[in-house]
């Protein structure tokens, strides 16, 4: 029988470093036409629990997901992990630990931003997220998409793209990258907590020998359709996962609106069929 519909696998809210909450990414996705959105928040699943109930409630299927923030070779490189035990004890404790390192990379960051006249405290940082509507408590709850709205409001840059060109992007003067978990082990993470691991925007990187490296580690799928992909590295990319035998998969890495500008892109903008997430649900079965 045929599986109809389209699904955004990559989505953002205020769990991490979205601007909507769970329940509205849910209503947005379901206004997009689409059959099912997973919501895959940094180092953190504390937006499924919303998310899951009110897609149950209007009807569309929501997927359970994660993105891992790791480092390899100085670069930032995300992995997706989808449909990870929740109950997990060891699986929450890692991610716990996820939090912390991005706590300490995020004071890092104000700490250089501090050096270069910037003169930004955390505690505006979280109460600008909180005027927002994000539920923060500490450093570990804030993203760089964060530290933007600060540097926009202060009238430091124009919008979000120029924070991240100018301060906060890996070529910014006040990025950093502190060690931290590396993919392999990210990978690693998601098998042991009985989920599916996919390399995240690879176009991203500048470096298909290290995501070949990942791929050749155990990674389950590749993230070949992105917002920030162009038409050639899709292409690249479907071809190294068909290569492999791996899952093409694809989301908009939606984080909402900022300014009106759509970070990274709208919802929906990227997706894949729903075959796709029967196979990603298959491997769990098969795995299991």
């Amino acid at each position: 029988m045929a599986i109809m519909g389209n699904a955004d696998m990559h989505t953002h809210t205020l769990a991490s470093d979205g601007t909507n909450a769970p329940a509205v990414v849910v209503r947005l996705a379901k206004e997009a036409g689409l059959a099912a959105v997973a919501i895959t928040d940094h180092d953190t699943i504390s937006g499924w629990a919303e998310a899951m109930a009110e897609g149950e409630r209007i009807g569309i299927e929501v997927i359970p997901g994660v993105e891992l923030s790791t480092v390899m070779n100085g670069r930032d490189i995300h992995i997706l992990g989808y449909w990870c035990n929740s109950d997990d004890e060891q699986w929450q404790e890692r991610l716990r630990s996820q939090q912390g390192f991005r706590g300490k990379r995020n004071l890092m960051m104000i700490e250089r931003l501090q050096a270069l006249g910037i003169d930004v405290t955390i505690d505006e940082i979280i109460a600008l997220a909180r005027k927002h509507g994000k539920q923060v408590e500490g450093a570990e709850q804030i993203g760089r998409p964060h530290l933007a709205e600060v540097l926009i409001a202060r009238g430091v840059v124009t919008d979000i793209r120029e924070a991240f060109d100018r301060y906060l992007g890996e070529s910014g003067l006040a990025y950093c990258n502190p060690p931290r978990l590396q993919p392999f082990e990210a990978i690693d993470w998601i098998r042991e907590a009985g989920g599916v691991s996919v390399i995240a925007h690879p176009g991203l990187y500048g470096d298909d020998e290290l995501v070949e490296a990942i791929v050749r580690h155990g990674a389950q799928g590749i993230e070949a359709y992105h917002s920030d992909h162009d038409a050639d590295q899709e292409l690249r990319y479907e071809a190294m996962a068909q290569r492999y035998g791996l899952l093409v998969t694809g989301g908009s890495d939606f984080h909402g609106e900022k300014q009106g500008v759509v970070f990274h892109g709208p919802i929906g903008h990227r997706s894949v069929g729903m075959q796709v997430v029967d196979r990603l649900k298959q491997l769990i079965r098969r795995d299991k």
